[in-house]
């Protein structure tokens, strides 16, 4: 079956067992697994839960910082009602390369660490009786993963990872596993694309099976009332007086696309579409041709113990903060997230700008330093970075777009976080991804990449691929600090009257200080609550006074953990929240600012719409 990433849902016709729990579990540092036969049942194990990073879990720094193979294990049950049935595992994510197996054979293997995959399971089960999957993984980098980062060998003869990005490498079976049944006959593809018709709306589409019979689309309301139908695998249904989806005003339709055999349904699949159209002209970014201003956060699938496992219960706090604070986007750094993300930013009306997991394509274990501080890797020089890292990184796009094309609240992909772009060999890798974007994207989505303090006109050469600029920016934080804050906002506005000039939309995609919850001192001090309130002010008077600024994503929602260093403790504390989702004092500034520009902003000699 090719329908990996199809989310897996029951239906009249399809069936979704989940694999969720204990799993075991067994580290494999010298790499003997398969010659050892693991693939066909693990011995001395752990127990492990499923889904989870395994870094926390354990009281040892050995297992933590663990690089390298390690394995889990399970048996599930296959019922003999299924014989005719196609029968997959599905992994919401393995971290960062997996090889699978079931029942001692290979079944799949796959490279990127944050989408989902399958793995056809129908020529290898036993029916009425347990069946053995067990899954090896790899969480080492390298100059070709996406993230990027390297791995070494310490002296004692264990491997370390050193990432070129300042997030733990957190790994494992994160996201969760699924046996999902489908008929042979399925839907394994549906896309769709609006446009807009006074109050009317159109919607494009075009659905794939696996076989000829033909294909029906109905269309309900939030009041399940039906509201159009259409046939073919490829048409186009009107519906009228449509109820657009808009940023906090969300309005959801459900697709029933189905297969049919005269009157008989032979497969069956629904989706929550929400109507809605989004495109740049000028310098001003719009969905449904309404002018946005997005305000909210750059954040992290990251949690005390569970790492970045996915668990419903954060995210659905998350999204309660995200509301409290009056925000309306977030930016899913660095990484695409668990799909439950998108599905509820679909419901809330919360705008995502959704970001391949290609960061670290500077060369520097430190690079939130040097990025700050210029220093230029040449990342783009070397050419196995044209031949290997590419492939990977068009390959993580194509999955990315194909698993999130559908999603209302997905309106900018992010390409790129972070890259050294001041090597003349970065144009031409620059131009083939954003190109590569556009082609693979029917609704033609604005595309961005997160840029730092260095990729400026007149030395970056990569921005003018950009629909939308966005900046990284840590003017006071990183360069000029402290008591010389002031000369921070001298150089600022220098850099923005280059940016005023390009004539492109600005995001502004991280700014933040390391901020210790509690600390705080008269004067102020870096780390203090009030040098951030100071640091804060600085931006808003920036983003307020620059009109090309269309939003204000600031860095992180909450604390996480990276990698250990005399630089961080215990972590990034630029959380506008702590890591366990309380409140930092800046919390409520933020507030208030957001919650009034959700209102009318009077400016320039006239009214505009930010929300």
């Amino acid at each position: 079956m090719a329908n990996e990433l199809l989310y897996p849902k029951h239906t009249l016709t399809r069936s979704v067992v989940s694999l969720d729990g204990m799993w075991k579990f067994k580290w494999d540092p010298a790499s003997i697994g398969e010659k050892e036969n693991w693939q066909s049942g693990l011995q001395h194990t752990e127990w492990v839960p499923v889904p989870s990073s395994f870094n926390d879990l354990f009281t040892d720094k050995d297992s933590r910082e663990y690089a390298g193979d390690f394995w889990y294990e399970r048996e599930f049950f296959v019922s003999s009602d299924w014989k005719d049935k196609d029968l997959d595992v599905r992994f919401g994510c393995a971290t960062h390369k997996a090889v699978v197996y079931v029942n001692g054979k290979q079944m799949t293997s796959h490279v990127g660490g944050f989408l989902p995959f399958n793995a056809s399971i129908n020529d290898v089960v036993e029916y009425d009786a347990y069946n053995r999957i067990v899954v090896k993984i790899n969480n080492e980098l390298d100059a070709t993963t996406l993230p990027v980062g390297k791995s070494i060998t310490l002296k004692n003869g264990k491997k370390m990872v050193k990432p070129f990005f300042d997030f733990f490498n957190y790994a494992g079976l994160q996201r969760s596993v699924s046996l999902v049944i489908t008929p042979k006959e399925s839907i394994i593809d549906f896309t769709v694309k609006h446009e807009l018709k006074g109050e009317d709306a159109l919607v494009h589409y075009d659905v794939e099976t696996t076989g000829e019979h033909p294909v029906e689309i109905e269309v309900y309301d939030e009041s399940s009332h039906l509201v159009a139908v259409q046939t073919g695998k490829q048409n186009t249904i009107e519906i009228k007086q449509a109820n657009l989806w808009r940023p906090l005003d969300a309005y959801l339709y459900c697709f029933r696309v189905l297969i049919k055999d005269k009157e008989t349904i032979i497969d069956e699949y629904e989706e929550e579409i929400g109507i809605r159209t989004v495109e740049v002209k000028g310098d001003k970014f719009y969905i449904n041709e309404e002018e946005v201003y997005l305000t909210g956060y750059g954040k992290h699938m990251d949690f005390d113990v569970i790492g970045r496992g996915m668990d419903p219960v954060v995210m659905k706090r998350d999204f309660e903060l995200i509301k409290w604070s009056g925000a309306n986007s977030f930016r899913t750094a660095h990484y695409p997230y668990d799909e439950l993300f998108y599905q509820m930013a679909d419901r809330e009306g919360i705008v995502i700008i959704d970001e391949v997991a290609a960061v670290g394509f500077l060369e520097s274990t430190k690079n939130f330093l040097d990025a700050a501080g210029g220093k230029v890797t040449g990342f783009f020089n070397y050419d196995i970075v044209h031949q290997e890292t590419k492939k990977n990184h068009k390959n993580d796009m194509y999955e990315l777009i194909q698993r999130d094309k559908n999603h209302a609240s997905v309106c900018i992909w992010s390409l790129l976080n972070e890259p050294d772009t001041l090597s003349e060999r970065a144009t031409g890798y620059f131009e083939e991804i954003f190109d590569y974007a556009w082609e693979l994207d029917v609704q033609k989505r604005p595309r961005t990449f997160a840029s730092i303090g260095t990729s400026i006109p007149g030395k970056c050469n990569c921005y003018q691929v950009c629909d939308i600029v966005s900046l990284n920016r840590y003017y006071g934080w990183y360069f000029l600090n402290g008591f010389e804050l002031s000369d921070a906002e001298a150089f600022f506005h220098q850099e923005m009257e280059l940016w005023q000039d390009v004539g492109k939309p600005v995001i502004f995609t991280e700014y933040g200080t390391d901020t210790v919850n509690g600390l705080d001192k008269l004067p102020s001090v870096m780390w203090s609550e009030t040098y951030q309130k100071e640091y804060y002010d600085l931006y808003h008077r920036m983003f307020d006074y620059y009109d090309c600024v269309v939003g204000e994503q600031v860095w992180n929602f909450a604390d996480f953990q990276t990698v250990e260093g005399k630089n961080r403790m215990n972590g990034n504390k630029k959380g506008i929240f702590t890591r366990s989702r309380q409140p930092k004092p800046i919390a409520y500034l933020l507030k208030e600012r957001w919650e009034a520009l959700a209102g009318v902003q009077e400016g320039d000699g006239e009214t505009w719409h930010l929300i």
